[in-house]
């Protein structure tokens, strides 16, 4: 059985070149379905797959001879390409400062972010590390200051009909059931923002989405492992960084506009189209600030087991 996505529901095919077989086995040890097995010194399908073959393409990535190849779940033969060498890639120190370096910016210059370098940026975030293959992480680009401004127009009239979300009587009714933490990231976050996102909107300010010159919401599809929008997100934003943007990752936006009829509404609108357990809104622009020094952060918890 298929494992499915919001993309296909079929397994990909596998085709062997036996005659370009050298038995080396890579495809064996690599196969985390366990489609292969060696019979006489050649590769040959096993019959002990778990789901059929989801295309991860790793067993054609690493066999030097061509002798495996891939078809479907939107995987073609095309889609292979030479890995850059080693002396291309970023070591360790640069990867650091790079890392070192991007800040959440949330006050950009008037110039505008060219289309190409959206493209470039998306192009790096299609290399994210998915739970499973194609991915199925979506997005919704708004590629100027006058659609980030509509839709934002739009999300505060939304949330102008929400105000009951926030009030004393829900969340005393919620308490019980949503726990003392929720309670208190209520109370001490999401009901002060709903008033500042109005208040500021009344003063003619935008601190939903800054005026960003772009903003990117990251979300998945009912079959989306939850992690997958947020290890994309943060990928694009590394990118952008490389390329001289500043970005901000915004968390409120997403749940707000998960549930309900008036949410469904706005997600149509834009043309998102699911409702998504785990999603973020990313903004892009050419930095204002321009900050001198760095803060050192910390996790709050790093234990090895023993």
């Amino acid at each position: 059985m298929a494992i499915p996505t919001s993309r296909t529901k079929e397994n990909a095919q596998i085709t062997l070149f036996t005659d370009l077989c050298i038995g080396c086995g890579s495809c064996v040890e690599v196969c985390k379905d366990f489609n292969f097995k060696i019979e006489n010194s050649k590769v040959a399908l096993a019959d002990t797959s778990l789901f059929g073959c989801i295309a991860c393409g790793h067993c054609v990535a690493i066999c030097p001879t061509n002798a495996i190849e891939i078809s479907g779940r939107l995987l073609t033969k095309t889609d292979l390409f030479e890995l850059p060498g080693k002396s291309e890639a970023a070591n360790y120190n640069q990867l650091l400062a790079l890392f070192q370096r991007r800040r959440s910016i949330r006050e950009f210059t008037d110039e505008p972010v060219s289309f190409e370098i959206i493209q470039k940026v998306i192009e790096a975030a299609q290399t994210s590390p998915m739970g499973l293959p194609p991915s199925d992480v979506h997005l919704m680009v708004l590629d100027s200051k006058e659609k980030n401004r509509a839709f934002v127009k739009d999300f505060l009239e939304y949330l102008s009909s929400m105000k009951w979300f926030v009030s004393n009587w829900f969340l005393a009714i919620m308490r019980p059931f949503w726990g003392k933490s929720n309670d208190e990231l209520f109370k001490g976050f999401v009901k002060p923002l709903f008033k500042a996102y109005t208040e500021s909107n009344q003063r003619g300010e935008n601190i939903v989405t800054y005026d960003a010159p772009v903003a990117i919401y990251f979300y998945g599809s009912p079959y989306t492992d939850p992690a997958d929008p947020i290890v994309a997100a943060t990928t694009a934003m590394y990118a952008a960084e490389s390329l001289g943007l500043g970005t901000c990752m915004l968390g409120a936006i997403h749940p707000l506009i998960q549930n309900g009829k008036k949410a469904k509404r706005l997600r149509e609108k834009y043309g998102i189209k699911y409702p998504s357990r785990e999603g973020v809104f990313v903004i892009f622009g050419h930095p204002k600030p321009q900050y001198l020094k760095g803060i050192r952060r910390s996790f709050a918890c790093i234990d090895f087991v023993k």
